[in-house]
């Protein structure tokens, strides 16, 4: 995979920001880990929340996964980068995902 891989669980985030910087119209969510802060755009948050509904509420569905797709016909206010849901299965992101946790097992 060749990427640092780190866990974070919630005793490890110090804080959760949602806001609109000044002169824009959208959020930026900061996460102030102990060792780090990230600043995701609203889109990339909209996409992680949409992931995690689509797994958490439906009666079925054990896996998604969304991945980066420049496109050119969108609704209007939509940015050419997205995250798109890929045609993988179910089974094939979890047993790729589950290699991605043993990694961290391993390493323990």
């Amino acid at each position: 995979m060749g990427k640092e891989i780190r866990v974070y669980r919630n005793e490890d985030v110090q804080r959760v920001v949602a806001f609109i910087p000044p002169n824009h119209r959208h959020i930026r969510l900061v996460v102030e880990f102990k060792d780090q802060i990230i600043v995701m755009n609203e889109a990339a948050v909209a996409a992680i929340v949409r992931a995690y509904i689509d797994v958490a509420t439906h009666p079925t569905r054990k896996a998604v996964e969304l991945a980066h797709a420049s496109i050119t016909e969108r609704k209007p206010g939509y940015a050419k980068d997205q995250l798109i849901e890929t045609t993988e299965s179910e089974g094939e992101i979890i047993e790729r995902n589950v290699k991605i946790l043993r990694t961290l097992d391993e390493a323990r």
